[in-house]
């Protein structure tokens, strides 16, 4: 019988450390047959055996490297092919000596490059390097099974202990400094000024970023692959305060890069109305006095006499009332999600994993789950609940109508400092446009007669 009246199979091995089964629609619409191996090649065996036993044509693997651990079995399972008469075809081979087929027997799916035995000498090198490679990313994988820390030099504040990072008291500290000083002023930039200020210690803007992102410092192990395991070391900066930190970074990025440090509050939050130009800040000092006057400036007004500078405080107070006004009808008004409802939603789905959890060493006890399955299981269940915990700090930590009523009271505005302002000011508005009016009768009555402020929240 020739090959083109037999059948095709497919055939497919996939390391579960590494990677995921393939889907059986990489193979084509008219395989007749798919074997898959996860772990251990025991269906790769089936398959030799159906092809003794039944008519085979052709047999489709990905890459000649799932036929075996070892150049020996690659080339001992390509022997035993060819001593049936079946071809192998794969699809992810390049093989200056071999042929290429497309759609053998009319089978769609089927095409690639077809291999012989002899072929193993063009690709004996490809080979080693491929299972030299695999064999060091199973080392790699199965640390990270065990929540062991990735291969490299520990992050600055950290050391390597046996089997997770500890806390390094020399260096710590100063990790732990500037975290502090992010929460309290918000200003990246001006974090990194402050440790080179007070410990000497010179780091990028970019580097002050990854550490406020890192999970790291957090107590938690971040892969190469993304995957984020909780937990797993001494955490140089607490749950509460990584929110936090998050918090800040979404609100920063809203404005721009040089007025998210500013100790102003209204810093890039105030465009004029007339001109669309933005509004900084400027200081003004009295001679012989040490007295400092505030104004709100266009930056680039394009207007033949200049829009005017509006004086800090006044705008500032017209702001505040406009909130107090305007914010809990706005708040109403809006169709928010109850992060309450939300939270619980969460936390159960936490808890269910937990749960599970806590039930593995018994089956592994009990003989239904090996080690190995069991470790494995463990670690896809930790990354599971280290993406619903981000999903929970990036709620809201209360609800957002409840501060409404606390933010609606002007003495809780001027009680606060201006960082603290600036905090609570990004939280609710995304844009202040002052729009300046012609001076007349009917607007002579209003506080500021020749502008008025007008609020875009962010909700």
């Amino acid at each position: 019988m020739s090959a083109n009246e037999g059948r095709v199979f497919a055939y497919s091995y996939s390391d579960p450390l590494l990677e995921s089964v393939p889907n059986v629609s990489v193979w084509g619409q008219r395989i007749d047959r798919v074997y898959q191996d996860i772990g251990h090649r025991q269906q790769l065996q089936t398959l030799l055996a159906d092809c003794q036993t039944e008519s085979v044509a052709y047999v489709v693997i990905r890459r000649l490297d799932e036929l075996g651990d070892s150049i020996q079995e690659v080339s001992d399972r390509l022997a035993k092919l060819e001593s049936l008469g079946v071809s192998l075809i794969a699809t992810q081979e390049t093989i200056d000596s071999g042929d290429s087929l497309e759609n053998p027997s009319g089978q769609a799916g089927a095409s690639g490059q077809l291999v012989q035995r002899s072929d193993l000498l063009y690709l004996l090198q490809t080979l080693q390097d491929r299972h030299r490679r695999h064999r060091l990313q199973q080392g790699h994988a199965r640390n990270r099974v065990k929540a062991l820390p990735p291969p490299g030099k520990a992050p600055y504040g950290y050391r390597r202990g046996k089997e997770r990072y500890a806390i390094d008291r020399t260096t710590a500290p100063i990790v732990k400094e500037f975290f502090e000083h992010f929460l309290l002023y918000g200003s990246l930039r001006g974090s990194v000024r402050h440790l080179q200020k007070k410990y000497n210690k010179k780091i990028s803007a970019s580097t002050g970023r990854r550490w406020l992102t890192s999970p790291v410092y957090r107590g938690d192990l971040v892969y190469h692959n993304g995957e984020v395991v909780q937990n797993t070391h001494a955490a140089i900066l607490s749950r509460e305060e990584a929110a936090q930190v998050d918090r800040l970074l979404r609100r920063n990025r809203r404005v721009p890069s040089r007025t998210a440090s500013s100790s102003r509050s209204l810093s890039g939050l105030v465009t004029c109305g007339t001109c669309q130009s933005p509004m900084k800040v400027n200081h003004v000092t009295a001679a012989r006095k040490n007295k400092e006057y505030l104004y709100l400036c266009p930056t680039v007004c394009p207007h033949q006499p200049k829009c005017r500078s509006l004086p800090y405080q006044t705008v500032l107070e017209q702001i505040i009332q406009q909130i107090c006004q305007t914010l809990p009808e706005a708040v109403a008004a809006t169709a928010l999600p109850n992060v309450d409802q939300i939270q619980q939603g969460l936390q159960a789905e936490i808890a269910a994993k937990q749960a599970i959890l806590e039930q593995l060493p018994g089956l592994v006890e009990n003989g239904i789950l090996d080690p190995e399955t069991a470790q494995l299981r463990t670690y896809n269940l930790r990354t599971e609940l280290a993406a619903i915990n981000a999903k929970l700090a990036q709620l809201p930590p209360v609800n957002l109508q409840t501060i409404a009523q606390v933010v609606s009271i002007p003495q809780f505005w001027f009680d606060l400092s201006e960082a603290e302002r600036r905090f609570y000011l990004r939280e609710f508005i995304q844009h202040i446009q002052i729009d300046r009016h012609e001076r007349n009768q009917q607007n002579l009555n209003q506080p500021n007669p020749e502008w008025t402020v007008r609020l875009i929240f962010i909700f």
